[in-house]
């Protein structure tokens, strides 16, 4: 698909940055001028779209050209360990992720798909994996590498993109395995990401799309590899995971919902989380005494009353 450089931006001194070059879908000899025009003119729109995307969680993309046949994209070079790096070096110890752990990714990665899909058009990422999730040393999970995104029409269920990739067979839905001719929305993200939490939490990734079409029953439940997750979990995973997109929870702020259930405040606050209102103090049983002492002494007079005339 193409190749990611580390790139000194020579204007803007010390500013270090990720050039991502994509390789042309068809070759200079087999394509027509009116093609290499068209995937030119492709590459500029996804270019353009994505240079509008400013989020935390996803790097910033500055620039972009075209040499000899070739397109480029300039963003933000990420320090850090993707989650592949970080699961491996886990295993070598002996240990798991933690649902925390995960969970936790998991919802700075999903406030990143809220705002991608909630974009005009949305934006599909469509190669959401382990190794495509950078943590950086202060703890920001960002979702890298563009070169698989699309670009949906709302007239059109075919989308734009410039790269006719079909993501990595683990994390791939059904629908995406048509490529162009497939029809994919925000619900083939959802699986993705669904897929990459099942591989977080087990140790290893999902059986693929096609060998459970073919053979129904093939996914492992998560508790099995792993107890320690909870059902909750595991619920939300399995429905994300479901072959046909209907099935699957229609938007990543539904699979938060399902996700974290009502455990969803103890995450890193997001702007959906942040439209929660605060959990009240919680306040001892003295302080409360004495913020309303004048309305106890006053009930506790009229229950005097009350009883003297009761006796009379």
């Amino acid at each position: 698909m193409g190749a990611v450089y580390r790139a000194a931006d020579l204007r803007l001194s010390g500013r270090i940055c990720a050039v991502k070059e994509v390789l042309p879908a068809l070759t200079e000899s087999s394509a027509t001028p009116e093609e290499l025009e068209q995937i030119a003119e492709q590459f500029r729109t996804e270019a353009s779209t994505l240079a509008r995307l400013d989020h935390p969680n996803l790097p910033k993309v500055s620039d972009y050209f075209s040499i000899g046949g070739r397109e480029y994209l300039v963003m933000d070079f990420v320090e850090g360990k993707d989650l592949q790096e970080i699961l491996q070096e886990a295993q070598r110890r002996g240990e798991r992720l933690s649902e925390a752990q995960v969970l936790a990714y998991a919802s700075q990665l999903l406030d990143a798909l809220e705002y991608m899909h909630s974009q005009n058009p949305p934006v599909v990422h469509r190669d959401i994996k382990p190794s495509n999730i950078k943590v950086t040393p202060r703890g920001t999970v960002k979702l890298v590498d563009f070169g698989l995104v699309k670009i949906l029409r709302t007239n059109d269920s075919r989308t734009v993109t410039v790269v006719q990739g079909r993501g990595t067979v683990a994390y791939t839905p059904l629908e995406q395995y048509g490529g162009d001719t497939g029809f994919t929305d925000c619900r083939s993200d959802i699986y993705s990401l669904a897929a990459t939490l099942y591989h977080l939490l087990c140790g290893q990734p999902p059986a693929d799309a096609k060998e459970r079409f073919l053979r129904p029953g093939l996914l492992i439940p998560i508790r099995q590899l792993n107890p320690d997750v909870s059902p909750r979990v595991e619920r939300a995973i399995f429905r994300a995971l479901s072959m046909h997109p209907s099935e699957r929870p229609s938007s990543a702020r539904e699979f938060r919902e399902m996700l974290f259930g009502s455990d969803l405040r103890i995450y890193p606050p997001t702007p959906s989380t942040l439209l929660m209102p605060p959990d009240p103090p919680v306040r001892s049983w003295g302080a409360v005494f004495k913020e309303n002492s004048l309305l106890i002494a006053a009930a506790g007079i009229l229950l005097l009353i009350a009883f003297v005339i009761s006796v009379i």
